[in-house]
């Protein structure tokens, strides 16, 4: 669904950049990466393909499958859990 709405807005508009990179914003903040040294919408601006294989490969490097979109890792991932953060050192 989310790929036709982009060629749709690619296509009548020219304007896709803006759609996507609400996207690169959602796994920026989902693992906490920096917006660094520019903006989101700025990087899909001026390359939008170079921005979605950034991605990709961030995804693929996190263990995440990306052939099944957002709702299948989310399934996939939601099951795993997390050690629980240490505050301080530890002692013996």
């Amino acid at each position: 669904m989310n790929c036709a709405i982009f060629m749709l807005i690619s296509l009548l508009t020219s304007c896709a950049c803006l759609y996507s990179c609400t996207y690169r914003t959602r796994l920026r903040r989902g693992f906490r990466l920096k917006e660094d040294p520019c903006k989101d919408c700025s990087v899909h601006c001026c390359c939008m393909y170079c921005a979605h294989c950034q991605e990709s490969r961030e995804l693929k490097s996190r263990g995440f499958n990306v052939a099944k979109g957002w709702e299948g890792n989310a399934r996939q991932h939601s099951e795993v859990a997390m050690a629980p953060a240490v505050q301080g050192a530890t002692r013996r």
